[in-house]
């Protein structure tokens, strides 16, 4: 039986559009052992999806971290063939702390199924992870919705939206005030909609700011594991939110998800895109400090009314 290593770190928006990348792999592969060699927020995740047979976790060790490099370089021998999905600088150094193996598809100089397609930094990330398994031979499928993720996580009476006010720490200028998430909050309890805050424990002074003006708002962040909040994301209204990770995982769930993006990152290469047209819908402006709330509510109306 041959094995095969998939390797995705991160972060969760990259993980949840590899989706497809993955169900590919494992079609492809029906009697292959498969590992995903992943980091330490996303292994519960993983161990839930039916691709994977095993899960390695990668600890990112500095180079100059000897025995954390040794440690690592063990976890990528052995196998027969490697997919490369995370295609950065540092799984490029993967290849050679793999012994620069035979089969190996990605972007490191020497291997045998390289993407070299010029465009690829121009790609959406989906379209770019299925041209790169056409580049190795493997066939992708049509996307579809991760079924094995719905109905999971805390009961919430329906019916219900869901804001996303976080975003990357490093990255503020992703972030659209939470003041102007709280009046959607409070748009959404005119239209008899629940809204549910979610996030990571870091986000939860956003969410506090949320509910002391919008009370009737639920405050999830902290509360959910990935596997969680899928369904929760699973069931809602609509999703409202930055440009982050839940986000993506919401498309994933093919649930109408509005974006919000300014001008730290491109809608054309990262927005969510759900499997059914018009569940997703972005707002570009080059200073989400200045997206005014009455220009989320037309859009967040409208799409509640297709």
């Amino acid at each position: 039986m041959s094995r095969i290593l998939v390797i995705k770190l991160g972060a969760l928006g990259d993980i949840v559009q590899a989706f497809g990348a993955f169900a590919s792999i494992r079609a492809a592969f029906p009697h292959a052992t498969i590992t995903l060699l992943t980091t330490a927020p996303f292994v519960d995740l993983a161990r839930t999806a039916p691709w994977f047979d095993e899960i390695e976790t990668d600890a990112r060790p500095s180079l100059a971290n000897l025995p954390g490099v040794w440690r690592l370089s063990r976890k990528l021998r052995g196998y027969d063939r490697i997919f490369d999905l995370q295609t950065s600088g540092r799984s490029k150094t993967y290849f050679r702390l793999a012994g620069c193996p035979e089969n190996w598809s990605g972007i490191s100089d020497g291997c045998c199924h390289p993407h070299g397609n010029p465009s690829r930094n121009d790609m959406h990330t989906l379209a770019r992870l299925d041209d790169q398994l056409h580049a190795a031979g493997v066939t992708p499928l049509p996307r579809d919705v991760p079924h094995w993720l719905a109905g999971r996580g805390p009961e919430i009476a329906s019916p219900y939206a869901v804001i996303v006010p976080g975003a990357a720490f490093h990255r503020p200028q992703k972030r659209w005030p939470a003041p102007r998430f709280a009046e959607v909050a409070s748009a959404l309890v005119g239209l008899g909609l629940t809204p549910v805050i979610v996030g990571t424990q870091a986000e939860t002074p956003l969410a506090r700011e949320i509910v002391a003006t919008c009370p009737a708002a639920r405050d999830l962040t902290g509360q959910t594991t990935l596997v969680e909040l899928a369904g929760v994301l699973d069931r809602a209204r609509i999703v409202i939110g930055n440009d982050t990770g839940p986000m993506h995982l919401a498309a994933a769930m093919d649930t109408p998800c509005l974006t919000l993006f300014g001008p730290d990152s491109d809608p054309r290469l990262t927005a969510p895109l759900a499997l059914t047209a018009g569940r997703t819908d972005v707002i570009v402006v080059p200073d989400l400090a200045m997206l005014p709330t009455s220009r989320v509510l037309t859009c967040m109306e409208e799409m509640l009314s297709r």
